[in-house]
């Protein structure tokens, strides 16, 4: 991300959490960029709120109480070809409950719309959680549509432990060539 980011580009964090990522996008965007984060639970847009006022870089956000497949009727049209990176942490709210978990669907609804307006080396990275059973089904959605990306337009890696277990979260890096 710090390689496709730069001060005053935009940036998405498609599941807000506990702000993690979104304080680390506000620091990448610099004063002049903006960080998009979306959630569809309040006790994770308080968090993050909560994080960013701390180390005040709320002025660099909007947060809002929307799913991540809202980005295209959420982000400013003038923003879309500045959008230059995207993190989703999949699954549940850490601490939270874990009935509300995030679906294949609309992830890749998200996925695409960002795919769509990014510039040629924006960079999504997708961390996936799939110790559950949604999350196995969203793993296993997620990798046949990443596989199936055309390969002239996108570079996707897969980096995964090989050796641990209880199925330990993997990563999909997806950056437009």
């Amino acid at each position: 991300m710090k390689k496709a980011i730069q001060p005053g580009d935009i940036a998405v964090d498609a599941t807000l959490g506990n702000g993690h990522d979104t304080l680390f996008l506000a620091n990448l965007v610099g004063p002049e960029g903006k960080v998009y984060g979306f959630d569809i639970q309040a006790e994770a847009l308080f968090s993050t709120r909560s994080r960013l006022q701390e180390h005040q870089l709320l002025d660099r956000t909007v947060l809002l109480q929307k799913g991540h497949e809202n980005i295209n009727t959420s982000i400013l049209p003038e923003h879309y070809q500045k959008i230059t990176g995207g993190i989703f942490n999949l699954g549940y709210l850490p601490g939270g409950d874990k009935s509300i978990v995030t679906k294949a669907s609309t992830t890749i609804a998200a996925v695409e719309q960002l795919l769509e307006f990014m510039p040629k080396g924006g960079i999504i990275v997708l961390v996936i959680y799939h110790g559950h059973s949604e999350g196995a089904t969203e793993r296993d959605e997620l990798l046949k549509y990443a596989t199936d990306l055309n390969q002239n337009k996108f570079h996707v890696l897969h980096y995964q432990f090989v050796n641990q277990k209880n199925n330990p979260p993997f990563i999909i890096a997806i950056e437009k060539k």
